[in-house]
């Protein structure tokens, strides 16, 4: 397939710049993945759509306020990191801006001098390592000073952190949040689970790859990035339970449903414990081999993430379903509404 064939005409108002309040209030399209049946709900109903015994499988990655801005100690002069990978104790691989400031040596004061950094190596795609300096836990002092580093589609400032976290991350490490699951509440998932739902959490630390757009026409040539991501054993049971009872497994979010899949894909029939790197790209004729049910936000045209929902419901039921949701005003991305596709 060309990635032309996952293009849709989006009007630019309908990129959601913040969120809505409370989480749970957003819109919620329910698809049939079978015939692609279409009917429109709030968030809040999703227990509507749900039975005892099925399996909800949430992220719990939680993002680095990541994006620093500063000034070189020397001169004063402007200059903005983005975390990108920790590589040691207080060392991380970065993006910089302006990079010609970045030269190995030079130093780097953040929050009138919370954090100070140094660049220790410029890596050949342009990249820095750099050596963190500050008084007690680095990741404190980071919280006090960075910003969350929002997806280039938003514009709008964020008045609190804590809205581009689930409610239930707890491993940080993410470049980007699992946005499928900054719709739940405490009380919503409490609800769910007295309904005889069950939950259970993967984590994958989301990179600043799932942005990258896909520049091959032809799809097959475009290179995925990797993440990593953890199945705990428990994790790996409930999925076993639930199948072997006749449940649903719905994952709550692509990098949740890239996790159980590349799981399957080590482990073959049977889940069990694992944890490693995946760069697995899923796109129509790809046949899954865990999860029965998907919720998402609504992704960009021509991404790697609209691929990934076509190959679960199939194409023209995916092509479909973005142009209704265009014409009913859905919000898009990750502040928007969402997608609950289930058999």
């Amino acid at each position: 397939m060309k990635k032309t064939d996952f293009y849709y005409d989006l009007p630019e108002e309908l990129i959601a710049q913040t969120p809505v309040e409370p989480r749970d209030s957003s819109r919620m399209m329910a698809v049939n993945r079978n015939t692609g049946a279409i009917s429109h709900y709030h968030f809040y109903e999703l227990g509507k759509l749900l039975k005892k015994g099925d399996l909800l499988v949430l992220n719990d990655s939680r993002v680095l306020p990541a994006r620093l801005y500063g000034e070189r100690e020397e001169t004063h002069s402007f200059v903005e990191f983005l975390l990108l990978q920790q590589k040691g104790e207080k060392l991380w691989e970065i993006i910089c801006r302006p990079a010609k400031k970045c030269k190995k040596g030079v130093r780097f004061s953040f929050g009138n001098g919370r954090l100070k950094a140094e660049v220790q190596e410029i890596l050949d795609d342009g990249k820095r390592i750099v050596k963190f300096e500050c008084e007690g836990n680095f990741y404190t002092a980071l919280d006090e000073v960075g910003q969350m580093p929002l997806p280039p589609y938003i514009h709008e400032q964020l008045q609190n952190k804590e809205r581009y976290q689930t409610v239930y991350s707890r491993e940080l490490g993410s470049a980007a949040a699992p946005t499928a699951g900054l719709h739940f509440t405490k009380e919503m998932l409490s609800h769910l689970q007295e309904m005889g739902v069950n939950i259970a959490y993967v984590t994958l630390h989301v990179g600043l790859g799932t942005f990258r757009p896909v520049k091959e026409d032809d799809i097959l040539q475009h290179h995925m990035h990797s993440e990593h991501f953890v199945l705990p054993e428990e994790t790996a049971q409930l999925i076993n339970q639930t199948k072997a009872n006749g449940g649903r497994v719905i994952s709550v979010g692509t990098t949740s449903c890239r996790t159980l899949e590349s799981a399957g894909q080590i482990c073959g029939g049977t889940l069990h414990g694992c944890e490693g790197d995946t760069n697995i790209f899923i796109y129509p004729s790809y046949q899954f081999k865990v999860i029965d049910g998907l919720i998402t936000n609504f992704h960009l045209p021509e991404s790697t993430l609209i691929m990934l929902v076509s190959a679960f419901m199939g194409y023209w039921n995916t092509m479909y379903a973005y142009k209704e949701a265009v014409n009913e005003r859905y919000r898009f991305f990750s502040f928007g509404d969402c997608m609950c596709i289930l058999p």
